[in-house]
């Protein structure tokens, strides 16, 4: 399983942009799809996921500001972000959970991280 991300770039504080994730290989089907963070010298966070069934999951911090949704038929998930701060600075990355085969176990697979850098 191969996950493409892009999207990222520069930002001015309360500007937007708009991330995709696009999973490709052998795939039974995906379960979760979302994306995690990583700020220079910080762990990794949880942004945002979607569950099958279009139940989706935010951290805090982005409430109100960030919208996770997918693409089933593509295999794609995408992250619009709104109203950006600068401590939305982050590598972001996106995440699967797949199964390849039918009756074998899920499995997590990472992209390769797009910068998001916030500043003015």
């Amino acid at each position: 399983v191969q996950l493409q991300a892009s999207g990222g770039g520069l930002a001015q504080p309360g500007g937007s942009l708009r991330l995709s994730c696009a999973a490709s290989g052998r795939i039974f089907s995906i379960d979760i799809m979302g994306w995690y963070r990583q700020a220079p010298g910080k762990q990794r966070e949880l942004v945002a996921r979607t569950i099958t069934g279009a139940q989706t999951n935010y951290a805090d911090f982005v409430k109100g500001r960030f919208t996770i949704s997918r693409d089933n038929a593509k295999n794609t998930v995408y992250l619009e972000m709104n109203n950006l701060k600068p401590e939305d600075t982050a590598v972001y990355y996106c995440y699967v959970e797949a199964q390849l085969t039918p009756g074998t176990p899920h499995f997590l697979y990472w992209g390769q991280g797009t910068q998001v850098t916030v500043s003015s």
